[in-house]
């Protein structure tokens, strides 16, 4: 499906498929290819890095057809969801003289703005990402334009994933790259690792069935066509099992591994260390997604802190783009970032009844007051809807109760000794 046409002022990149919709102007700048999945090997593999890497026409397509394919494994999907939501499930603001911007939040509190870090994060893993930017109404939005028909060494867009020209950047603005044209990527890295452990799930499930699984065996008379076919039939309504059928004259010699346990757990291991690897390289570490004989809570510690300075990594990055490569397009957006700048605001982890004794030692030794919104605020608690005649009433009762005490000590100051 083509997307709606965008307004600017040097052209529109429309996606799609051959077809043109009804009330579109003009062909697809992009022809939509259907992804090649499964049946990938390692040959595969090295064939669309050497087509990627080609020194005067890069083709990527079936590069990014590979990673499409990988995607689909679940492990690989987990670890990089899991790093993306380090950066996602933070808080960005915009601030200008120390102080939030609130024109400026407001923008990237809607949702085009979180996808946009999803695809500023996503260029790491897919070597770069492309976006057109454009106005809806009072909102920005944006188009991620598809990465197979993009050559960012020769900064053309490809009508079809197959050409070797295209049409330059420049043809379009509100254009912005992020990444490196000649990065492929982390799943370049990740790709062999999820090729292996699919062709020994696949192995083991062969194993699995041989192995795990008894053979009916059953025998007839070879001069007895009747007895054979009544063979058949009663194995139909058996079940799902290996059937072996023959004659008297005929013998199946079905050798089975030494030691089958030992067989599956080659398998199992290998299995393991595909996801060990896959997690080390998107993690940095492999005992924050799986559990380990040798795991400790404190190796669990250490590792825990090396993903901590890979989602640090990630948030500078993304800092990167929006305070330095974003500055043009945010200008002619209509969005004012002149002199204020991006950033993750820091949140002090502290726990409540620590809370609650700083608060204490703050009011009694250092006679600072502290706001009660911010104390209703701070611990979670409902502000009473007739708050201030209650705090009228409690002031009143503290001003007598100290008044009482004052005659109280007068009163034992005047008694004669």
């Amino acid at each position: 499906m083509a997307k709606k046409q965008k307004r600017n002022n040097r052209g529109i990149i429309t996606v799609g498929g051959n077809l043109t919709l009804p009330g579109q102007k003009g062909p697809n700048v992009i022809v939509l290819t259907q992804p090649k999945r499964f049946g990938i090997d390692i040959a595969d593999y090295m064939t669309a890095v050497r087509a990627a890497e080609n020194v005067d026409y890069s083709r990527r397509y079936k590069l990014y057809d590979l990673y499409a394919d990988i995607l689909m494994d679940t492990h690989l999907t987990c670890v990089i969801e899991k790093r993306k939501n380090a950066v996602l499930c933070s808080d960005i603001e915009f601030r200008r003289d120390g102080k939030p911007d609130d024109a400026v939040n407001e923008q990237i509190r809607s949702p085009w703005f979180n996808r946009l870090v999803g695809d500023i994060i996503d260029a790491k893993f897919w070597g770069f990402s492309l976006c057109q930017f454009y106005r809806e109404g009072e909102w920005v939005d944006y188009d991620l334009i598809p990465r197979k028909h993009v050559d960012p060494v020769r900064r053309i867009i490809l009508r079809h994933q197959t050409d070797i020209v295209g049409l330059p950047w420049e043809n379009y603005s509100d254009l912005l790259f992020i990444g490196s044209p000649d990065d492929l990527g982390l799943l370049a890295k990740a790709a062999p690792w999820v090729i292996y452990k699919r062709n020994t799930t696949g192995d083991w499930s062969q194993f699995s069935e041989l192995f795990g699984m008894p053979i009916q065996e059953y025998v007839y008379n070879s001069d007895d066509e009747q007895s054979r076919q009544r063979a058949i039939e009663d194995a139909a309504n058996i079940g799902s099992l290996a059937q072996f059928f023959h004659d008297e004259d005929t013998k199946l010699n079905f050798i089975e591994a030494g030691n089958k346990t030992g067989s599956a757990d080659v398998y199992e291991r290998l299995c393991e260390r595909c996801n060990n690897e896959i997690s080390k390289l998107v993690l940095g570490n492999t005992l924050t997604t799986e559990s380990s004989e040798n795991g400790t809570q404190a190796l669990g510690t250490v590792h825990k802190k090396v993903e901590d300075k890979v989602a640090e990594a990630d948030k500078r990055y993304l800092l990167d783009v929006l305070n330095y490569d974003m500055a043009d397009i945010f200008a002619r957006m209509g969005i004012d970032t002149a002199g204020g700048n991006f950033c993750f605001p820091e949140k002090k982890e502290i726990d409540p009844t620590a809370k609650v004794n700083i608060l204490t030692q703050i009011a009694r030794q250092f006679d600072l007051p502290v706001s009660d919104d911010y104390l209703y605020e701070e611990f979670g608690i409902e502000k009473p809807a007739d708050y201030d005649r209650l705090k009228k009433e409690r002031e009143e009762l503290r001003k007598r109760e100290e008044a009482a005490a004052k005659r109280l000590q007068q009163q034992q100051q005047q008694k004669p000794e």
